[in-house]
């Protein structure tokens, strides 16, 4: 391994750990990155002994380059050199309490560190010391199981998993992350262990959970949750999609499985973690509004607007944000259905004004989601409706180019109303403004303040109101 730790960052941290005497290591995701040529600037050293002592020796040999920070309650420290950042810790042993994912900790050799990491693959390690430099230290054949893309833990896996039940959604993120296999006694681990998951914070099962949908496929993440019994503990309102109803022979499509093919289709064209979290959601509130009709069969009427009600329940569940990112995905679910009902039906001004009026900004990405959620395995009904759909995204561009409705702001304000007719703030002033509005996206005034200020004045005098003299 020695002609991979060329860099001088490695000569640096070897010559200060055998400066001071202390057999020290690089570990961890680097190390599995090596093997795996991927590049990255975060490194993690393990040292017998003092890992606080090892950076500030480091520390001290760069001098004014490098900057450490020391964290005593947890034994490790954090150096910033150049463009990379190293953390060291002390090798360590640890056992759990039944009702705790914290564990207890003890100083330890090499080979207790190794085994208390997660996963063989995370598993390895290589020797800084200059007598050993870049000596694999690989007792679990993490090596072998990168080559045969396997996700396996070192030990017992279903002791692993219940001492942290937070590896279980690591290894789900791991194989969709690296498209690898998780060992299928680890699998029925994981599946027997499921319920474990509860002892772990809100917090880091959403983190692993978002880097599962920041994936280059999340539903290889999602099916593996959903067949392991985890899903239905940290997200149960998306295991209530699955499944098909059958009446008088008439079933729906699976709804589980539609929008894990929306979330790939979307994947497909954004690295965008809320408009993945829209897909996600779109349909929600299917199973909510679900319906048989003799006549129409399965209906989902109202779905979306359930779905954007649902949306701040679910984000305050996961312990997502609750601010304009969580406005933007409630936008997004509210109006996924408006382009597709345009295709449906012949394309009005009116109509494409009103949901630019709604989507603002967001209009290229509701698109896009729209887009999407065409999944219908019809080539004939994919043909018509990507046509259809085309229509509707180049009537967009015209009456926008023509419009400027994107995040339209009213020509004619409230307090432009108040000071023209001498007025106080009132409902009359509310029923202006939502006149002038509703008369632009009808297309009866042009949205410029000319036309809207001579709307306002021939609209306030059918309601008894003047305009106030201006003073000479």
């Amino acid at each position: 391994m020695k002609e991979q730790l060329q860099d001088p960052v490695f000569k640096i941290i070897s010559a200060a750990a055998d400066e001071i005497g202390l057999e020290t290591y690089l570990v961890g995701g680097y190390v599995r990155d090596l093997f795996l040529n991927r590049t990255s600037k975060d490194i993690d050293v393990v040292c017998v002994g003092s890992g606080i002592k090892l950076a500030e020796q480091v520390a001290q040999n760069v001098g004014k380059k490098g900057q450490v920070k020391v964290f005593k309650n947890f034994g490790t420290a954090m150096l910033k050199y150049k463009d990379w950042e190293v953390e060291f810790v002390g090798a360590r042993k640890e056992s759990y309490q039944r009702n705790s994912r914290k564990p207890i900790v003890e100083d330890g050799s090499l080979e207790d560190d190794q085994n208390r990491r997660d996963f063989t693959i995370n598993a390895m390690a290589i020797c800084l010391n200059e007598k050993r430099y870049g000596e694999l230290v690989d007792p679990f054949n993490g090596q072998a199981d990168l080559k045969n893309q396997l996700i396996k833990t070192p030990l017992d896996a279903h002791i692993t998993y219940s001492d942290d039940p937070l590896r279980m959604m690591r290894a789900i993120r791991f194989a969709t992350q690296l498209g690898f296999k998780i060992d299928d006694r680890s699998f029925q681990a994981i599946q027997d262990e499921k319920k474990r998951i509860k002892i772990v914070s809100q917090e880091r099962i959403t983190d692993e959970l978002n880097k599962i949908i920041e994936a280059e496929k999340p539903s290889v993440g999602f099916k593996l949750l959903f067949d392991s019994g985890l899903l239905q503990y940290i997200f149960p309102q998306m295991v209530d999609l699955y499944g098909v109803d059958v009446i008088d022979g008439k079933g729906h499509k699976d709804n589980f499985y539609h929008t894990l093919q929306v979330l790939d289709n979307l994947s497909q064209n954004t690295n965008d973690l809320w408009l993945r979290w829209a897909a996600i959601l779109h349909d929600i509130a299917k199973p909510a509004t679900k319906r048989f009709d003799k006549k129409q069969g399965w209906t989902f009427h109202g779905h979306e607007d359930k779905g954007a009600r649902m949306v701040p329940i679910i984000f305050k569940q996961l312990k997502l944000p609750l601010d304009h990112k969580m406005k933007y995905v409630q936008k997004l679910v509210k109006l996924h259905l408006r382009p597709i009902a345009l295709v449906k039906e012949s394309v009005t001004d009116s109509a494409i004004r009103r949901l630019l009026f709604e989507a603002g900004d967001d209009i290229d990405d509701l698109m896009l989601l729209c887009a999407a959620d065409i999944t219908t395995k019809n080539p004939k009904k994919m043909k018509r409706y990507l046509t259809n759909f085309e229509l509707v995204e180049e009537k967009l561009k015209e009456v926008e180019e023509k419009d400027k409705l994107r995040n339209w702001q009213p020509p004619v304000s409230g307090e432009m109303i108040m000071k023209t007719f001498d007025i106080k703030p009132s409902k009359e002033v509310g029923i202006i403004k939502n006149s002038i509005k509703e008369a632009i996206l009808d297309g009866d005034i042009q949205n410029n303040e000319e036309e809207a200020f001579n709307y306002m004045v021939h609209l306030a005098e059918k309601m008894g109101l003047t305009p106030k003299k201006q003073e000479k």
